[in-house]
């Protein structure tokens, strides 16, 4: 069963930004690409880097390793340059009353 995940007010995560929650021990990045809020994993599945700490695109909605250069897509958590090949978890991102939650399991 999900649940809903409290993250902050949609005011409080300016465009170009991201916020890290944590969810069962594990580390959520929430980032804001030009108005739209997305949610995935901050694990780099090559070596385990947080992507957070890495250079986020928010025109093409990516985050780059800071480690060794993969870019992920925020949408879909799909790298789209090695050395990573294998995708991350992505979250369902729901604005209600003002506040961005994102649905975990």
């Amino acid at each position: 069963m999900s649940s809903m995940l409290e993250v902050c007010p949609v005011d409080e995560l300016e465009a170009g930004s991201c916020r890290i929650v944590e969810w069962d021990g594990d580390q959520i990045g929430v980032f804001n690409c030009d108005g739209e809020i997305l949610a995935m994993e901050d694990r780099c599945s090559h070596d385990g880097a947080p992507l957070a700490e890495g250079v986020l695109d928010p025109e093409s909605c990516t985050i780059e390793c800071h480690r060794h250069g993969a870019i992920f897509d925020l949408r879909t958590g799909i790298p789209t340059t090695l050395p990573a090949y294998i995708p991350v978890e992505t979250f369902p991102v729901v604005i209600e009353d003002g506040l961005i939650k994102i649905e975990v399991d």
